[in-house]
This record gives C-alpha cells, sequence and structure tokens, in this order.
C-alpha cells in the first residue's frame, strides 16, 4: 500500500511474519535494515526502498527479534550478549558487501547489567543516545564508543524501555504518547531536534514497537492508521 501527499510518495505499511510490530523484527541505519532471514526478497525490497538502504538478512541470539535485541547507528551496531558470533561474522560480511565503503564497529552489551533486549533499551540517532537509567557506566562507555554518540539516561512515558518508547532519526523524533512535558524537553535538549508525541498500530503508544525510520524514509506497522501516519511525517520530516 501506498501512500501519496500531493506528488511526493509517502510510504508504506508492513507486516512481518504476519504481525504489525515490524519494530520488534527489524532495525535500521541510514544505510541499513537488519530483517529476519526468513523474510521474503520481495518483501526486503520493498523495506529497502522504503528506507532507502540496503537489507541484511539475519538471526540476532538466533532469534528473529532483531528490533528487541539490536540497535545501530551509521557508526555501529550494539547487539545482544547472546548474539553468536557466526552472526556478528555474517552482519560485517554483508555490511561490507552491500554497502561499498561502509564501515562500522559492532559490539555486544556487557553481559553484567542483566539487560540483554539493545533494542528495547537504547534509543539512538548519528549523535546521542538515551538509555535506560539503570545502565551501567560499563555499558554506557560501550555505547558511546560503539555508536559513537553522548550518552544520557532516563525514561519516556516513565518507561525505562526507551528504545521501544520512541524512534529518533537524524530530522526528528517521535515519543510516547504519554510522555511528560519534561521527558519531552529533555529529549529536545540532548538531541536538539523537535519531537512529537504520537502513536502506531491504531493506537499504540510504544512507537519503537511499530515503525522503523531513518532521514531517508519510514516504515510503519500494517494497523497504523492515516491520522498517525501523518504524524509520523510531520514528526520525522517527511
Amino acid at each position: 500500500m501506498t501512500k501519496r501527499r500531493g506528488e511526493k510518495e509517502i510510504r508504506r505499511i508492513f507486516g512481518v511474519d504476519g504481525s504489525s510490530y515490524i519494530g520488534v523484527f527489524a532495525a535500521c541505519t541510514e544505510s541499513l535494515v537488519l530483517l529476519p532471514p526468513h523474510v521474503s526478497d520481495g518483501l526486503a525490497a520493498e523495506m529497502e526502498q522504503a528506507l532507502k538502504v540496503k537489507a541484511i538478512k539475519t538471526s540476532v541470539a538466533e532469534t528473529s527479534l532483531i528490533g528487541c535485541l539490536a540497535v545501530g547507528n551509521s557508526n555501529g551496531f550494539i547487539f545482544s550478549p547472546y548474539t553468536q558470533d557466526s552472526e556478528i561474522s555474517r552482519i560485517e560480511e554483508l555490511t561490507r558487501a552491500e554497502v561499498e565503503g561502509l564501515k562500522v564497529k559492532i559490539s555486544r552489551l556487557p553481559g553484567r547489567d542483566r539487560m540483554t533486549a539493545a533494542g528495547n533499551i537504547i534509543l539512538a540517532n548519528d549523535t546521542v543516545a538515551l538509555v535506560h537509567p539503570q545502565l551501567s557506566e560499563k555499558t554506557v562507555e560501550v555505547i558511546k564508543e560503539t555508536l559513537g554518540v553522548k550518552v544520557y539516561k532516563g525514561t519516556i512515558g516513565g518507561l525505562k524501555t526507551v528504545g521501544m518508547a520512541a524512534v529518533a532519526t537524524n530530522k526528528g523524533i517521535l515519543a510516547h504518547k504519554n510522555a511528560t512535558k519534561d521527558e519531552l524537553e529533555f529529549l529536545e535538549h540532548i538531541f536538539e531536534l523537535p519531537v512529537e508525541i504520537g502513536s502506531v498500530n491504531f493506537g499504540v503508544p510504544l512507537i519503537g514497537a511499530a515503525l522503523l525510520a531513518n532521514a531517508k524514509g519510514y516504515a510503519a506497522g500494517y494497523e497504523t492508521t492515516g491520522a498517525e501516519l501523518g504524524r509520523i511525517e510531520d514528526a520525522l520530516g517527511f
């Protein structure tokens, strides 16, 4: 399904494994989108077109829950500590093959925090990350070094799983509709970007669970309404 505003093609809406929660199963940056191995070539091509990136099919920690277990930006990727060496090697190999000249750092979360879902607990663009407030300083240093970002701790909508409570690109942020005024002001301050509140999938406030976005495009879960798509486009500058 294609949406149009004036003459400009906007975005399609998607499902993965029959689920509209595409942010649980995929993760994207300005150059790449990571998708589960069994995703069809057709869907992968549509995701590439939507986000203007190259698609890489991989498992993470031997599961398809890539969006929960991985987070990345133009500088690197951070994965669950349970990610297999073979999976990391495959991602490195495919990245080199798909995007000429792209070099990204890859790290695992340290196991000491007992929080393994990198995509759930880290919200990042290419310059800043907001993370779960209880992460150790060791983990913060790994995030800072791998993603090349300034790191801050906080909540969104009272949730510590900030990676699912919002989506941040290099152009804007869409956050949980219950985010407080203080939380929104903090996001605006640290990212130095406009911040809006909204929902996905017909009222779901966990933005990161059903939205993939970068500065070039976005893909939303298929249950996302026209009004929600409009809010996404406004917040992220499309």
